[in-house]
């Protein structure tokens, strides 16, 4: 991989992580129109893990307030503590419905889902959702307090979802999360605080995979540019997206969708599959 290519991927996934666009089809897309193939996903694991340390740092002060509460609650059941404990179990929830779901599908979704038409029709599938819950569902009001497990349940099941490449994990925790009646700024900081075991649970599955090889097939510097890369845009896009959902809508990002759907599928050259 050259220098550029490096810093092309990495800046692909930082803006694309957390954006309800789909990541992984964009890095696939990325490597179909750069004629780059990795095989597996050790690669994308490599870059996941940029952009969770960037949700890490970001969120640092929450993370440390839920786990903090969880263990203050769960040791002392102090009152106050009671909301960031059970957001805590709202979280291993949902990762853990994720998890099994997607243990149980990872043999038949592979390498040969990443073509464009499959990357085609997702990217659709997220658009109308992203439509749906923008024109047919009312935004709620439920904050973090109200939650309960079957929000967890529904948005684990949701995102269990973004196994598909161009189905994206971010949008599908954020539609089904405002489905349930969850207000915006709840909805987006489940959906960025669900990236952070998600994507390290995947990681450790991956080790086997993401050991010596990766560094040879792809190169020391260009995974390094990759990685600082990643880590930086995800920083611009976790911040992005936030102030944007703010003052705008879904919607969009349904447009952006069905866009690069429609360029995907007629101007991708449908020969180049994994």
């Amino acid at each position: 991989m050259s220098i550029f290519e490096a810093v092309i991927f990495g800046i692909v996934q930082g803006i694309t992580e957390f954006l309800p666009v789909s990541s992984t089809a964009h890095i696939v897309i990325t490597e179909l129109l750069f004629g780059y193939h990795f095989p597996g996903l050790a690669f994308e694991i490599f870059l996941h893990m940029a952009s969770v340390l960037a949700v890490c740092l970001y969120f640092r002060k929450d993370l440390f307030e839920i786990i903090s509460g969880f263990f203050a609650y769960l040791f002392y059941r102090r009152k106050h503590d009671r909301t960031q404990y059970y957001f805590a179990w709202y979280i291993i929830t949902a990762t853990m419905i994720t998890g099994i779901l997607g243990l149980s599908l990872k043999n038949h979704i592979g390498d040969s889902m990443k073509t464009p038409s499959v990357i085609s029709a997702s990217l659709f599938v997220t658009g109308f959702f992203l439509i749906f819950i923008e024109r047919i569902k009312v935004y709620g009001s439920r904050t973090q307090s109200s939650m309960n497990f079957l929000d967890a349940i529904i948005v684990g099941l949701g995102q269990s979802a973004a196994i598909l490449p161009g189905i994206s994990r971010s949008g599908a925790t954020l539609i089904t999360a405002l489905w349930r009646g969850l207000s915006r700024d709840t909805a987006v900081r489940y959906s960025f605080l669900l990236a952070v075991p998600i994507i390290l649970g995947s990681s450790v599955l991956m080790l086997g995979e993401a050991s010596r090889e990766i560094w040879l097939e792809t190169g020391t510097m260009p995974l390094i540019l990759s990685f600082i890369f990643t880590f930086i845009f995800s920083w611009i896009g976790i911040i992005w997206l936030i102030g944007f959902l703010k003052t705008s809508r879904l919607i969009y990002f349904a447009v952006y969708c069905f866009i690069v759907a429609i360029l995907v599928y007629f101007f991708v050259d449908p020969a180049v599959t994994f």
